[in-house]
C-alpha cells in the first residue's frame, strides 16, 4: 500500500497510465483530455521547476486559484518535492492571502492570474518569507520575484533528467504520517485555524470510499467545487486512488450547460445548487398554464405533505400514498426527464455536503427520481464521515460512519468522531486543539445530533448557532431555515434571528429570476431591487412564513421579516463553499434586525 498521496496517484498511472484522467476546458474554451500519463508528465516537469526554485521538503507552498487541471498539476507538483501544499480560496480578499502565507509559513505562492498576483503585489513587503510567486496564466511583474507557468513548466522539462533522482527520492522518502496539506477553515468566527492532515488521513478516505463502492473506476465525476474546500479536496484524493475520470471547471454559473456536455455519472455538490436547481424547475411548473399548471402545483403540494409526515415520523395515509403514486406518474416522471436532460441522462446518483440539505427538496428529487446522497463530515475530519449508501439511504440523516471510523453523542447532544480521517492537530495552536480532540482520539464536531437503531447519524443544528431566545426556549435555526427556502423558489436566502430576543425575526433574500417574474406578474417591473422592496414580494413572503409557521412550535415562529434589496454574494454573506456567514449577516444588517424589534408584537 502506498505511503502517501502522490506514490496513490504513481500507481494510478502505472495501472491506468493511458486512460482518461481529466478533462477541462482549454483557452478556447474546448474540452480537452489528459491521461494519467500526461498528468504524470507535467507532475514531473512541475515538479523539477520547484526544486530549481529551491523548494525543499516539508516546506509549504500556497495554491492562490479556482479549481483547474493546473490546480491538480500544482498540487502533485508540491508533493512530489516532499512539501506541503496549502490552498487558499480565489475569492479570498489581499489581508486573508496575507494572514494564510504568514501563518502557514509558505516560501512560494502559485496564482492563478493577473487578479491573483495584485494581490500578492499588494502585500508584498508583508510577506517576506515568499521567494518566488508562479503565475497560472504566465502574467508577471518583470522581476525575478514571479515567473510564468509555462517558463517553470520548460526549465523543468529541461532539467528532469538531471534531477529525476532527488525529485524521485523526495516522493519516496514521504510516510503517512507527514503532511499532506493544511486547509484553512472558513474563519466566520475570527482569524481561520489552519487543519493539518496528514497523508495518512486522505489514504484512510480513499480505501473507506473503496470498500462501501461510493465511485467506481469507470464512473465520469465532475467538479465544480473549490479546491480550497476539503469537500473537494476529499473528492481529489479518492479520484487520485480509484483512478476514474474527473471533469473540471468551476464556473458555477455554467454546471448546466457542462453538465449536458461531460455527462457525468456522478457529480458532489453543495445544497446551493439543488436548492437553485429546486427553484428553477418548481418555479417554472408553477407558473405552467392551465391543467399542465394545476397538475404541478397539486403534485407539489402532495409532495410537501408526504415530507412533512415523513420528518415528523408520522405514517403515510393510504390515500395519499396513492395521490403521490398518481402524481409520479403524470407529474414527476415529466421532471425526471427534463432533470435527466439537464444533469446529461447518465447520472447514477448526486452527494451532498458542507451544509444540510432541505429535507422537502430532498424528497421532491426523490419522488422525481434523482437520488440525493447527504453525507457529512469537517474540515478537521477530511470531511467525509458519514455518507448515505446507494443501496440504503434515509433522507434526512446523513448516513451511517464509513468503515473504521467511530460516532458516539456526549451528554450535551454533541456529536464525538474518533477515526482515521481525524485532523493531527490546528497549526500553531495548540490551544485550540486541545480544546476540541481529546487524548483518546475523541473529536468534538460543534454539531447537535442524534444516532438511530441502524447507525444513521442525524444533524440538527450548530452548536454554536443554537439561539436561547429570552424566554430561554432553544431554537435549531437550519431546521427553520430549510423549511422556509423549500417553501417557496422565490426564496434565495434566509437568517433566522433572535438570539437573546423576545421573539425570532429573519432576513430574506429573492431568487433573482423568480422575483422578475414576479415583478412582471405584479406589474412592478423588472428591476430586482423594486421588486425586493414591492407589496407583491411582501405578501408572497408573508404567505410562506404563516405556512411555515403553522408547523412550528409557538416559540419557534417568525414573527417579523425584512426582505433585503440584494441576494448574499461571496466573500460577503457567503463562505467560498454558499454556506451563511450568520455572524457577518447579522452585524452587517443590525440596523435592519434592531427595526424588527422596536414595536411589540402579539404573543
Amino acid at each position: 500500500m502506498a505511503n502517501s498521496m502522490i506514490q496513490t496517484f504513481q500507481e494510478t498511472v502505472a495501472q491506468h497510465g493511458d486512460r482518461p484522467a481529466a478533462r477541462f476546458r482549454d483557452a478556447s474554451d474546448k474540452w480537452v483530455t489528459y491521461t494519467w500519463k500526461q498528468m504524470d508528465e507535467l507532475r514531473a516537469a512541475l515538479g523539477t521547476g520547484l526544486l530549481l526554485q529551491g523548494v525543499q521538503a516539508n516546506e509549504r507552498v500556497n495554491i492562490l486559484a479556482n479549481t483547474s487541471e493546473k490546480w491538480m498539476i500544482a498540487d502533485l507538483a508540491v508533493q512530489s518535492c516532499g512539501a506541503e501544499p496549502v490552498p487558499i480560496y480565489q475569492s479570498n480578499l489581499a489581508h486573508e492571502v496575507e494572514y494564510i502565507i504568514n501563518d502557514c509559513g509558505a516560501v512560494v505562492v502559485v496564482a492563478e492570474n493577473k487578479e491573483q498576483l495584485d494581490k500578492l503585489l499588494s502585500v508584498k513587503s508583508n510577506i517576506p518569507n515568499v521567494r518566488k510567486v508562479v503565475v497560472m496564466d504566465d502574467t508577471t511583474d518583470g522581476t525575478d520575484w514571479t515567473v510564468g507557468w509555462s517558463e517553470l513548466l520548460e526549465t523543468g522539462r529541461a532539467n528532469r533528467d538531471a534531477r529525476a533522482e532527488e525529485l524521485a527520492a523526495r516522493t519516496s522518502s514521504l510516510t503517512p504520517d507527514d503532511v499532506l496539506t493544511i486547509i484553512y477553515t472558513s474563519g466566520t468566527t475570527g482569524n481561520p485555524k489552519g487543519v493539518v492532515l496528514p497523508h495518512s488521513a486522505m489514504l484512510y478516505e480513499v480505501e473507506a470510499i473503496r470498500k462501501i463502492d461510493l465511485i467506481r473506476a469507470d464512473d465520469v465525476e465532475f467538479l465544480f467545487l473549490p479546491m480550497a474546500h476539503v469537500f473537494a479536496k476529499v473528492l481529489q484524493c479518492v479520484w487520485f486512488g480509484l483512478g476514474h475520470e474527473m471533469a473540471i471547471h468551476a464556473d458555477i454559473q455554467r454546471i448546466t450547460e457542462n453538465l449536458g456536455e461531460v455527462k457525468p455519472t456522478i457529480m458532489a455538490s453543495v445544497p446551493r445548487i439543488f436548492e437553485k436547481v429546486y427553484a428553477k424547475v418548481v418555479g417554472g411548473g408553477m407558473e405552467a398554464p392551465g391543467l399542465k399548471g394545476k397538475l404541478f402545483k397539486w403534485a407539489v403540494g402532495l409532495n410537501d405533505q408526504y415530507a412533512q409526515l415523513m420528518i415528523d415520523g408520522k405514517p403515510i395515509p393510504f390515500g395519499l400514498d396513492v395521490q403521490l403514486g398518481l402524481a409520479k406518474k403524470l407529474v414527476f416522471s415529466k421532471v425526471n426527464e427534463r432533470l435527466n436532460g439537464i444533469f446529461g441522462g447518465r447520472m447514477r446518483y448526486f452527494v451532498s455536503g458542507g451544509a444540510p440539505l432541505s429535507k422537502k427538496i430532498a424528497y421532491f428529487f426523490d419522488n422525481c427520481g434523482v437520488i440525493i446522497l447527504e453525507g457529512y463530515g469537517l474540515t478537521e475530519t477530511s470531511a467525509a464521515t458519514c455518507v448515505n449508501r446507494p443501496a440504503k439511504y434515509k433522507i434526512g440523516t446523513v448516513g451511517p460512519a464509513l468503515p473504521g471510523t467511530d460516532l458516539k453523542i456526549a451528554e450535551d447532544g454533541e456529536i464525538l468522531i474518533r477515526g482515521g480521517g481525524v485532523m493531527r492537530e490546528y497549526w500553531k495552536r495548540e490551544d485550540a486543539t486541545g480544546d476540541v480532540l481529546a487524548s483518546d482520539g475523541w473529536f468534538a464536531t460543534g454539531d447537535i445530533g442524534t444516532i438511530d437503531a441502524d447507525g444513521y447519524l442525524k444533524i440538527t443544528d450548530r452548536k454554536k448557532d443554537i439561539i436561547v431566545t429570552a424566554g430561554g426556549k432553544n431554537v435549531a435555526p437550519q431546521n427553520i431555515e430549510n423549511l422556509v427556502k423549500a417553501a417557496s423558489p422565490l426564496i434565495s436566502q434566509v437568517v433566522i434571528h433572535g438570539d437573546k430576543r423576545k421573539y425570532l425575526t429573519a432576513l430574506v433574500t429573492l431568487d433573482s429570476e423568480n422575483a422578475i417574474k414576479l415583478g412582471s406578474e405584479a406589474g412592478v417591473g423588472s428591476d430586482y431591487t423594486k421588486v425586493t422592496q414591492s407589496d407583491a414580494a411582501r405578501q408572497r413572503i408573508q404567505a410562506v412564513f404563516d405556512q411555515v409557521n403553522g408547523n412550528l412550535a409557538k416559540y419557534e415562529t417568525i414573527k417579523k421579516f425584512t426582505i433585503l434589496e440584494k441576494d448574499f454574494e461571496i466573500g460577503d454573506e457567503l463562505t467560498p463553499s454558499l454556506k451563511v456567514k450568520r455572524k457577518v449577516a447579522n452585524e452587517k444588517y443590525k440596523a435592519k434586525l434592531d427595526a424588527m424589534y422596536s414595536e411589540a408584537v402579539a404573543d
